[in-house]
């Protein structure tokens, strides 16, 4: 079985790749809540054969399933993901805002279709085991609450990508690229405060207001905010606010926060001065306070030997086509998108050279569909996102890569996502993905020589220091409820 039949292979099963990431863009499940989104993964691995296995680090919706061929060796993991966002719910399809669900979720950030993606990469690779009889063993990971539950984290902290030759994934996107660099680790903690209700005009010198203590913590954090180093960020939302009536001492409200830096240890030692702040804020009001680990991820450790063999595979795999009526909803749905003009593209921001090339394929920014592949390129450069994949990556080598799903200007986590996520734009941005990632794994089942060099420069790249963990000990998955 070659390459090209891989790719027919998964051109056979593109309409239930498809069927699967339509579904799960259905169900729009929040982190750590996809139970009908594990459950159709889990159901549909057992029916292909893959050996499942559920409940992985403790946490409901976390799931593999695997298929080991001869010896089993190498062990290639495929790393998908389901959950969604909340309050964006969208019809698909739509070229103007509207809710499929009030107040409902959706796939802002295309998981819905990075996991499809992902299955059908698996099924091809345990096709192309079973058809050579090659020898691996092949584990596809459903890796829940990427978006807050960080699952890959939980799974690190057992211990778990150490037994992984490899990992491969991608991620929906603007572009057709390799992601490359590295990117900010971070700690999500829930602040409970507590106070005491009163009459506001009645008694308030009885009452001991939790809203003033989240808001004064607030403002602790915000004076913060001059003395933390310049890739640090620090954000947080409302959860509780203690309720709807202004007339009460709220005696309760609640905050999240998220603190990013450069590595972990950076993180955690921030993460210590915001708990400062919430100690300071309780301390003004009378309050008290509980402070819940959410969860946290690692930076990335990139591998430039597995990036290019990504980058080989795009190569190879033809690009999707677009048809005029595709390219007519694009330019509708891209136009309500913040029209900045930006060159697309990692390299362009850090390459001349690369940066000239895409202006001119991209028209200079004004494409709306970014149909051609980037130039290669990679490096150690820093981005200010966070995403625990980078767990993954201190753990075994890992490598990741864009493809094309939403318009050229579509921001993150975005309705304009949501609504394309689930048109067949989204869908050959999918199939693509499948077709890269079941290509590089097996080249990797074939040719040892690239393990070798992706696992010298692992260690290479880690100079010896170990993985630091941002899940502390006895931390459990959080479910955050609005």
């Amino acid at each position: 079985m070659d390459k090209k039949a891989i790719i027919e292979y998964i051109d056979s099963r593109a309409s239930e790749i498809i069927s699967v990431s339509h579904s799960i863009w259905e169900f729009a499940e929040l982190s750590l809540k996809e139970k009908k989104s594990a459950a159709l993964y889990v159901e549909k691995l057992k029916s292909e054969g893959f050996e499942v296995e559920t409940g992985q680090a403790d946490i409901e919706t976390a799931f593999s399933g695997k298929f080991v061929s001869g010896s089993g060796k190498p062990v290639i993991g495929i790393l998908g993901e389901f959950d969604a966002l909340s309050g964006l719910s969208q019809k698909a399809g739509f070229t103007y805002h509207e809710e499929l669900v009030p107040n409902g979720n959706g796939h802002g950030c295309g998981h819905s279709m990075l996991g499809a993606g992902s299955f059908g990469a698996a099924l091809a690779i345990k096709k192309f085991l079973e058809e050579t009889g090659t020898d691996g063993t092949v584990i596809f990971f459903g890796c829940p609450g990427e978006e807050g539950g960080a699952a890959k984290a939980f799974m690190a902290r057992e211990g778990l990508w150490k037994s992984l030759d490899a990992a491969l994934t991608w991620h929906p996107g603007t572009t057709y690229e390799v992601s490359t660099g590295t990117n900010n680790s971070c700690t999500q903690v829930l602040y409970k405060f507590k106070g005491i209700a009163a009459h506001a005009a009645g008694n308030p010198e009885a009452g001991r207001s939790a809203l003033d203590a989240v808001e004064l913590m607030n403002i602790g954090v915000n004076y913060l905010r001059e003395h933390m180093k310049r890739e640090c960020s620090v954000h947080y939302a409302m959860v509780d606010g203690g309720g709807l009536s202004p007339n009460v001492v709220q005696p309760r409200a609640s905050v999240l926060y998220m603190v990013r830096a450069c590595s972990v240890k950076d993180t955690l030692d921030l993460q210590e001065r915001v708990d400062k702040c919430a100690e300071g804020a309780a301390l003004m009001t009378g309050t008290t306070f509980e402070r819940v680990f959410v969860d946290g991820t690692a930076d990335a450790v990139p591998n430039t030997t597995l990036e290019k063999l990504l980058y080989k595979n795009m190569q190879i795999v033809p690009l999707p086509e677009y048809t005029d009526e595709e390219r007519a909803f694009a330019a509708k749905l891209d136009a309500t998108c913040p029209q900045s003009f930006e060159i697309p593209g990692h390299g362009s921001y850090f390459n001349k050279e690369i940066r000239k090339a895409v202006k001119e394929l991209s028209q200079g920014g004004t494409k709306v569909l970014n149909d051609f592949l980037m130039p290669f390129y990679t490096g150690n450069e820093f981005s200010p996102g966070s995403s625990d994949v980078g767990d993954v990556s201190w753990q075994t080598p890992t490598a990741q890569f864009n493809a094309v799903n939403f318009t050229a200007h579509s921001p993150g986590h975005s309705w304009q996502n949501v609504s394309c996520g689930a048109s067949s734009i989204g869908d050959k941005g999918t199939v693509y993905a499948a077709k890269v990632l079941a290509l590089s794994a097996a080249d990797l089942f074939t040719d040892n020589n690239i393990i070798k060099e992706a696992s010298e420069e692992f260690a290479e790249r880690l100079g010896g220091e170990e993985y630091t963990c941002p899940i502390p000990q006895g931390a459990v998955p959080v479910i955050i409820e609005e």
